[in-house]
């Protein structure tokens, strides 16, 4: 996986629960806590929008995680954020460490 693939799917995922969040007037934060408490819609025709968000915002979390980590590799192996950017801006490719 590369930096700009993380990227993209964190943009991606940023997109999707904006969207849920513009619908139903709460920010993620707000949303998932609730959800993850137990709370349920009392609309049955929300519950599949309300599982599909706690998903996109699971996984964006995940993203956000891996991009932090995979940055923090890239660094002890010795890239600056200067370097990254340079290569980022020139559209190459930036492997992310195992």
């Amino acid at each position: 996986m590369t930096l700009d693939d993380l990227l993209q799917d964190i943009y991606a995922l940023e997109d999707e629960v904006r969207g849920y969040e513009r619908k139903y007037g709460v920010l993620s934060e707000t949303f998932y806590e609730a959800y993850a408490a137990g709370d349920e819609p009392s609309d049955d025709t929300w519950v599949r929008d309300w599982t599909a968000w706690a998903s996109a915002f699971e996984l964006l979390q995940q993203r956000q995680g891996q991009y932090r980590t995979g940055v923090k590799a890239l660094r002890a192996q010795g890239h600056t954020t200067a370097a990254m950017i340079e290569k980022a801006a020139r559209h190459e490719s930036i492997p992310i460490p195992a």
